[in-house]
């Protein structure tokens, strides 16, 4: 298939880096990228460009880097660009996958086809910003990715094609990540495909079933031994790696990861009592029910497994 649609892509994460890649190895001409600002990471702090910007470059791709979108000399330079970029006419599509920043209706528009969107869930279920943390948190079976036609609403806009995909009992907001980027290349690609073909379809979102995946914050991370073993298992996975899922040992912060509800028959303790410490990890009591975790980490340490740890703190009870 001789693939001429002139693509330009506004993403940041390893998540949109994955579809960039997917989209230039299929043979889409990209002339823009557009990504955030780079920003400070690592024990120094240095500045370090986005996972995005970082391939565009390999690849010769022009990137370029507003703060906002909205107003201001760089919000016109993108929108100059995105009218421009192919010969001085407009962009045929723009894609955005996990980009952080709001597009107004004039970004919107300025393609000639408008602007397709990469969401990492079944729409209308998830929308907003932590789609794979919430569902795993939730306790839903499956989730999944919408290629979505982009309106001025949050996530509102037409579905053009859609995958769905289970999420397994040990699925992490990592591991679900991972398997949802490499769905969403595959699946750009392919509504691409279909929309040059003149058969990618436009059906609106049904009004029941919306949900709204709020942000996730560093507070949602502390744990609750009150609550049930269910709950705090779900909990665990959806916030690994971020915010992490802490407790406190003596005053002493306490990642945990690697969760599982277990029975353990006729051994019971109060919510945060560590009951048993062995090979398979710490069991915990739950307001409900008992959750052995794997692997613990202290702040500022490596990830261990629990048993190692747990023994060389003498742990005994959790939360406090």
């Amino acid at each position: 298939m001789n693939r001429t649609l002139k693509v330009g892509f506004a993403g940041t994460p390893e998540f949109a880096r994955v579809a960039l890649e997917k989209l230039i190895s299929a043979g889409y001409p990209v002339p823009l990228v557009l990504t955030q600002p780079d920003r400070p990471a690592g024990r120094g702090m240095k500045l370090q460009a986005s996972p995005v910007k970082q391939l565009a470059l390999e690849r010769g791709i022009p990137v370029l880097q507003p703060v906002s979108l909205k107003k201001g000399e760089e919000a016109e330079q993108a929108l100059h660009a995105l009218k421009t970029a192919v010969h001085g006419q407009p962009l045929d599509l723009l894609v955005v996958a996990a980009y952080g920043l709001i597009l107004p209706q004039s970004v919107l528009d300025a393609p000639r086809l408008g602007c397709l969107n990469i969401h990492g869930s079944l729409l209308p279920r998830w929308r907003g910003a932590a789609p794979i943390q919430r569902c795993i948190e939730a306790g839903d079976s499956e989730t999944g990715v919408c290629i979505m036609q982009m309106e001025a609403g949050l996530d509102t806009g037409p579905v053009r094609l859609w995958r769905a995909l289970p999420i397994e009992q040990t699925d992490t907001a990592t591991t679900l990540h991972d398997k949802l980027a490499v769905l969403g290349g595959d699946l750009l690609v392919e509504s691409l495909d279909a929309l040059q073909a003149g058969t990618l379809p436009l059906v609106p979102q049904p009004e029941v079933g919306v949900t709204y995946a709020e942000k996730i914050s560093k507070q949602e991370g502390v744990i609750d031994w009150g609550r049930s073993a269910v709950e705090l298992q779900r909990m665990l996975r959806a916030f690994d790696p971020f915010p992490g899922a802490n407790t406190l040992f003596e005053g002493q912060p306490l990642k945990c990861f690697d969760p599982e509800t277990v029975a353990i028959a006729g051994l019971t303790g109060q919510p945060g009592q560590v009951l048993t410490v062995d090979s398979n990890g710490i069991e915990v009591q739950c307001g409900q029910g008992v959750l052995r975790i794997r692997t613990l980490q202290k702040a500022g340490g490596k990830r261990q497994p629990a048993q190692q740890l747990a023994q060389a703190l003498g742990l005994a009870r959790l939360g406090s």
